[in-house]
């Protein structure tokens, strides 16, 4: 490739679009963030979606760079092979071709993905896994959903759906998850269970809602834990347990080198961390345990790991 070469990223959320250029060594040479704005509807936010791509391969030409590939990063289920995104509860996708949709109006290779996978990818080739043949990247946030990263693949499974971590069942008698089964890992240990979890033991959001009339959230009971609160030590101690339980499931399954442990609640650090790793060496018997990291990417991830997709349909 040229040193002039660059690929146009998107990562696409309910709220917001995290948007590059990249060059072909992974590095971002220029970063904007778009509203996404899903309440205006699918229509409107493919349109924004191609309208931002648009721009930014505008900017690369006007800079003396040579846009050579799309890539686009997005929740919900993905069909990458057809470049199709399925469904999505956070942008109102049903079976919108969105990768022909910018081939159309771009003119450009264009590779579309899934967000967790995409930054799982980003994580295990320029991340905290980085130097690892396999890696489960593990995202934690109102949801809680992962990629299983073999020698720089990410897997999608049969049906676009891998990695749906958040919902192996860790507590049969635990809450009700969003899905309807109740006893879900996300159920418990995702951000918003945790805060949910908190308000329910206090039977008062907090000191938060007190002047607000928000909910504490889930890094605010993270730091009372520290303070030794005793509702929010038994908060944490659960979530701490139940993610274990789960992530011993997927060191079961597919025994990898290392997991990274990234999205809202990664930002907890070592009070996260440093339970969690406990805990999942208590549940290793003969399976290896795996090296337990933080992201190293940040809210980067999902549109590094989209341009790596964009640079990879390159060479198929």
């Amino acid at each position: 490739m040229s040193p002039a070469d660059v690929v146009v990223a998107l990562d696409v959320g309910g709220t917001g679009m995290k948007c590059a250029l990249v060059r072909p060594d992974g590095v971002a040479i220029h970063v904007e963030r778009h509203c996404t704005d899903a309440g205006r509807g699918p229509h409107a936010v493919v349109e924004t979606i191609l309208e931002v791509a648009e721009g930014l391969a505008g900017r690369a030409r006007a800079d003396g760079l040579a846009p050579v590939a799309l890539g686009v990063a997005v929740p919900g289920v993905v069909d990458e092979a057809a470049g199709m995104a399925v469904w999505s509860a956070n942008v109102g996708f049903r079976d919108v071709p969105l990768r022909d949709l910018a081939v159309a109006r771009l003119g450009l290779p264009t590779a579309l993905g899934h967000d967790v996978r995409a930054g799982g990818l980003a994580e295990a080739r320029l991340g905290a896994g980085r130097g690892t043949g396999h890696v489960l990247f593990v995202a934690i946030g109102t949801g809680i959903a992962a990629a299983h990263v073999v020698d720089g693949s990410a897997a999608v499974g049969a049906h676009g759906a891998a990695g749906e971590i958040g919902h192996i069942l860790v507590r049969p008698d635990g809450p009700r998850c969003g899905c309807g089964r109740p006893g879900c890992l996300e159920a418990i240990a995702s951000a918003s269970a945790i805060a949910r979890r908190y308000a329910e033991l206090t039977g008062t959001p907090g000191t938060t809602a007190e002047l607000t009339g928000t909910p504490a959230t889930a890094a605010e009971v993270a730091d009372r834990a520290v303070d030794g609160e005793p509702a929010a030590v038994q908060v944490w101690a659960e979530a701490v347990e139940a993610l274990a339980d789960g992530l011993a499931t997927g060191q079961a399954l597919f025994d990898v080198e290392t997991i990274v442990i990234g999205g809202g609640l990664a930002q907890a650090g070592p009070h996260l961390l440093d339970p969690l790793r406990a805990a999942l060496h208590e549940r290793m018997t003969f399976h290896r345990e795996p090296r337990l990291v933080a992201a190293a990417l940040g809210d980067e991830a999902g549109c590094l790991g989209a341009a790596l997709l964009a640079l990879d349909s390159l060479e198929k």
